[in-house]
């Protein structure tokens, strides 16, 4: 088998791998995870009727999505009205490109890398597909002509404006200190010497905090507020088209988890453990998954423990305390880095 094919081949392999993950395991699950969490937090059952313990209330509520009647404003923008979901879901599903899910695997000879592209502009891929998902809800908002919708897009545009500096400049600290725009780099780095959350505490407090905002989750859902805009930017979408919101969504809770354990939690790494061969390199997945949803958890259970802030206490954290964390942060690692010199 000529080199090309190999390659080819591996990678269709590993998107199909991250895809069957995401989509078959992970996205179904997770509505149930989020309102059976609820119902522990707040001391009532959940879903408890379509099946065992409410497992099948994920495909109930797909079936009902597919079928439900799909309603477009009389006056709103077609086109644009259409496109937006699919604007905000494909980027939460492209992300994973460039994160390694696990250490490798020999094949046939080859050792197999298990990252789907692992290029050298990795942190500038991220950031531009997290730029490009903010057009789906200022698209979604402008597009439905509802006043509401459009304070919702709105709202989300300086959101994730904000937000996206502190998130930015708190990701490129690891990289300074991994010496490389890789991920894998930074997982690397991370098994050889410590994990990130430890020396860059105050870069890992930011980067989840704005990474709850940046996925427009509790506390930061101010682009849809229910008490002030009755559901803001898909307050004008319903059947499969707010179920692509609704998947996005969690799509990007996802993306959001999987980057943190990345970039601060060792990625697919334990300390101490060597992942080699086969069954190491499978391990290395289940352990990456592992730690990926640990951390969606916490975004549950912060979603049914804190309240929404308002949206000047939302301007103000972000400029005012993250983004001079953040440039402070960067700073003092540039500095120890270049203290230390070329190793």
């Amino acid at each position: 088998m000529s080199p090309g094919t190999f390659f080819l081949l591996a990678a269709v392999a590993k998107i199909a791998v991250v895809w069957a993950i995401m989509l078959a395991a992970l996205l179904p699950n997770l509505v149930w995870m989020e309102r059976r969490g609820a119902g522990l937090i707040q001391d009532r059952p959940g879903p408890n009727r379509v099946g065992p313990f409410g497992l099948f209330q994920a495909v109930a509520d797909v079936l009902k999505m597919f079928l439900k009647e799909d309603v477009t404003p009389l006056y709103a923008d077609k086109l644009l009205h259409t496109v937006a979901p699919a604007i905000l879901l494909v980027p939460a599903l492209t992300t994973f490109a460039v994160i390694p899910f696990g250490s490798s695997i020999p094949v046939l000879g080859r050792e197999v890398k298990l990252v789907i592209a692992d290029v050298n502009i990795g942190l500038l891929y991220v950031l531009a597909l997290t730029s490009v998902g903010v057009y789906g809800l200022v698209l979604a908002g402008w597009a439905s002509n509802n006043k509401y919708s459009l304070l919702g897009g709105v709202r989300s545009g300086a959101q994730v404006i904000s937000y996206e500096l502190s998130m930015g400049l708190a990701a490129i600290a690891t990289f300074v200190t991994a010496g490389s725009l890789k991920p894998s780099a930074v997982v690397d780095w991370q098994v050889q010497n410590v994990w990130n959350c430890i020396p860059q505490a105050v870069g890992f407090l930011v980067f989840v905090v704005a990474a709850f905002a940046e996925t427009n989750r509790v506390p930061f859902d101010l682009p849809e507020a229910e008490a002030e805009l009755v559901a803001g930017y898909h307050t004008e979408y319903s059947a499969f088209k707010f179920g692509m919101f609704f998947m996005s969504e969690y799509a990007n809770m996802i993306a959001a988890s999987a980057m943190i354990v990345t970039l601060y939690l060792g990625g697919w790494s334990l300390p101490f453990v060597p992942f080699t061969g086969v069954w190491g390199g499978i391990f290395s997945i289940a352990v990456f998954w592992a730690k990926t949803l640990a951390i969606i958890c916490v975004f549950i259970w912060v979603r049914w423990t804190l309240p929404r802030f308002r949206y000047d206490q939302l301007m103000s954290l972000g400029w005012k305390v993250l983004l001079p964390l953040s440039v402070a942060n960067l700073l003092a690692v540039a500095w120890i880095v270049a203290m230390k010199g070329p190793a």
